[in-house]
């Protein structure tokens, strides 16, 4: 019985890659190239004469509460012409975002096929950092900004934790985030499992609209912060366990375990002080991964719908010891 199982065990694994294999040369035949409109650029350089091009060829970039004159004085705006700089320096070429971003496509096209894609549309936001990518039917919009580099001068007065996501190399990845928000129907979060497994749900769509990036990349990790939370598994859940918290509704958890933080808080200083934030959505994170290592005939979209507590009783979630 053994050698059955392991014998078994071979010939899943074979078929499995076979179909992986099939799965990734169908995408790599989906024509979906993607061009980088530069409003920034345009807007840079812009005068008079040309503001209605722009305003024509960029509706939605031009709020009609505002008049001619401010569009004018705001390309004028010192500041603005310092974003616009640094942009242009660190973005004089944009072929491996569009490339990356393409990639993206194809796989979301692939897994919904009613997806077209939009306009890709470059901007400058003031660093806007709370809305670096806006993601609509017809319409992505990018803020370049917010991408210059986490040392970057623009962003001195901006906590680490937060601007160590202000990499170009972090775009594609962000995107992939805005369209896990807009295909994965919003759920009433009312306890810490429930907050786990939605974001759990965001990341694992990311591993398929995304595979070329690395885990640290998808849930914006560093390396380091990534072995740590490897390591310290088995020890985080016997934490949530032994103390209850898995379906509490104490509001306060989300900000201790799922919010954007510089260290999680497990109130004990040794573990505090190595922790990444958001180790819930980590954990969450591996249990939707188990439950679709364990249910392979269940679609990813439709473990999208379930519940957070049907997917943690049926995931077998062991975690690495």
């Amino acid at each position: 019985m053994k050698y059955l199982s392991f014998f078994l065990l071979i010939i899943i694994t074979i078929v499995s890659c076979k179909n992986d294999s099939k799965v990734t040369d169908e995408i790599s035949k989906i024509e979906m190239p993607v061009h980088i409109e530069r409003f920034d650029k345009e807007f840079a350089t812009a005068t008079a004469a040309d503001l209605k091009g722009l305003q024509a060829n960029y509706p939605f970039m031009f709020s009609k509460s505002y008049p001619d004159a401010f569009w004018l004085d705001k390309i004028q705006d010192t500041i603005q012409q310092e974003l616009s700089a640094a942009v242009l320096k660190t973005f004089s070429d944009t072929e491996t975002i569009e490339n990356e971003i393409s990639y993206l496509f194809q796989h979301i096209k692939y897994y919904y096929p009613e997806f077209k894609a939009p306009r890709v549309v470059s901007t400058t936001s003031y660093v806007d950092y709370r809305n670096k990518v806006i993601v609509t039917d017809s319409i992505d919009i990018i803020a370049l900004d917010t991408y210059l580099g986490p040392e970057h001068e623009f962003y001195l007065g901006v906590q680490e934790y937060i601007r160590s996501g202000f990499t170009k190399e972090q775009i594609v990845v962000d995107l992939a985030n805005a369209y896990a928000n807009y295909y994965i129907l919003p759920t009433k979060n009312k306890t810490l499992l429930d907050e786990m497994i939605s974001a759990g749900k965001r990341l694992y769509f990311k591993d398929v609209m995304i595979p070329f990036k690395t885990d640290a990349e998808k849930i914006e990790y560093t390396t380091a912060q990534l072995q740590w939370a490897e390591t310290n598994e088995a020890y985080i859940w016997q934490y949530f366990v032994e103390r209850e918290l898995l379906f509490s509704t104490d509001s306060k958890l989300p900000s201790r375990f799922i919010n954007a933080a510089p260290f999680s808080k497990f109130y004990l200083a040794e573990i505090d002080n190595e922790s990444p934030g958001r180790i819930g959505e980590y954990i969450g994170w591996q249990i939707v991964k188990a439950y679709m290592e364990h249910n392979t005939e269940v679609s990813f979209k439709d473990m999208f719908n379930m519940s957070a507590e049907d997917i943690f009783n049926h995931s077998k979630f062991k975690p690495k010891k």
